[in-house]
C-alpha cells in the first residue's frame, strides 16, 4: 500500500511540476517572468481561474481549448505534464519496491532517497531541454552549463556510496567523461564543416552531451547519443516519406532537425534502462 500511495503522490507532484514547466516553456523563449503575471491565455489574455489550471484535468475538461476565446491550447501541455508525472513516479516506485531491511543504516536510506531526487531533477531538465529545442531550436547556456556543473558535483558526491571511489578519482573520471562527450559533438561538427563548409551541429548540442555525461556517466551518455542519432535519422526518413510533411515546407523539420530533442529522449531512455541495454550489448558482443 505504501508503495502505491508513494508512487501516486510522486506522479501527482510530477504533474504539478510539469504544469510549471509548461509555463517556463511558454515564457522563457520570450524573455518573460515565470512568476508574474498569473497563468493566462496567450491569445485573449484571459486570466485562468484555479479550476482551469489543474494539471491534465483542466485540459481534458476544457477539451484543449480556452474557455473564453476557444483557441486551441495544444497537445504539448498535457503531454509534458503526463511525461513528468510518469518519469517522477518510476524512481519512487523502484525505491519503494526495494526498501532495505529495517536494520539498514539510515545513511544508505538517505542516499537512496537523494538518488531518487537526483533522477527527478535530470528528468525535468531533459524534458525541458527537449521541448525548448523542438519548438525553438534553442538549448540555453544558462540551463546546460549550470546543469553540467550540478551533475558533476552530484556525481562526485554519490560516487563514494555507489562505487566506493574517492572524491578525487570520481571527479577525474567525471571530468574526462564530460570532455569526451562534448568533444565527440565538436569533432563531428568540425568534420561536417570540413566537408560541407557550413555548420551542421550547434554548440548547444555539445553542451547538452556534457550535461548527459555529468549526470549519467560517459557510457550512458554515449548510449544516449546513439539512440538520439537513430531517432533523428528515423524522423528524417519519415519526413521524407510522408507527403503531408513534404508539403509543409515552412516547418522547422524540413530545414533543421532538433538533435538536442533526440539526445534528451535518448538520455531519458538511457537513464531508465541504460544499464540493462549496455549489459545486453556486452553479452551479445561476447564480452
Amino acid at each position: 500500500m505504501i508503495r502505491i500511495l508513494g508512487t501516486i503522490f510522486a506522479g501527482l507532484l510530477g504533474l504539478v511540476f510539469g504544469s510549471f514547466l509548461n509555463v517556463c516553456l511558454s515564457r522563457w523563449p520570450q524573455g518573460e517572468s515565470v512568476v508574474k503575471p498569473r497563468s493566462h491565455c496567450r491569445s485573449c489574455d484571459h486570466t485562468l481561474a484555479w479550476w482551469e489550471n489543474v494539471p491534465l484535468v483542466s485540459w481534458l475538461a476544457l477539451r484543449g481549448r480556452c474557455r473564453t476565446c476557444r483557441v486551441w491550447i495544444g497537445w504539448r501541455y498535457p503531454l509534458v505534464e503526463l511525461a513528468v508525472g510518469l518519469l517522477w513516479a518510476i524512481p519512487v516506485w523502484q525505491f519503494l519496491s526495494g526498501l532495505p531491511a529495517p536494520d539498514t543504516p539510515a545513511i544508505f536510506i538517505y542516499v537512496a532517497l537523494a538518488d531518487v531526487a537526483r533522477k527527478m531533477a535530470i528528468y525535468w531538465l531533459l524534458v525541458a531541454l527537449a521541448l525548448l529545442d523542438a519548438e525553438n531550436l534553442w538549448l540555453p547556456d544558462w540551463i546546460t552549463l549550470p546543469g553540467t556543473a550540478l551533475g558533476f558535483v552530484l556525481t562526485v558526491v554519490f560516487a563514494n556510496f555507489e562505487f566506493g571511489r574517492g572524491p578525487k578519482i570520481a571527479a577525474l573520471y567525471c571530468f574526462l567523461g564530460i570532455l569526451a562527450a562534448a568533444g565527440l559533438i565538436l569533432l563531428i561538427r568540425w568534420l561536417y564543416w570540413l566537408i560541407r563548409r557550413r555548420e551542421g551541429i550547434g554548440l548547444g548540442d555539445a553542451k547538452l552531451m556534457a550535461l548527459l555525461a555529468a549526470w549519467l556517466g560517459l557510457p550512458q551518455a554515449l548510449l544516449a547519443f546513439g539512440l538520439g542519432v537513430v531517432l533523428g535519422a528515423l524522423a528524417a526518413v519519415v519526413l521524407l516519406v510522408v507527403p503531408s510533411a513534404r508539403r509543409e515546407s515552412e516547418t522547422w523539420a524540413l530545414s533543421k532537425l532538433p538533435l538536442g530533442t533526440f539526445l534528451c529522449i535518448g538520455g531519458i531512455v538511457s537513464s531508465l534502462w541504460g544499464g540493462h541495454i549496455l549489459a545486453a550489448y556486452l553479452r551479445w558482443a561476447g564480452f
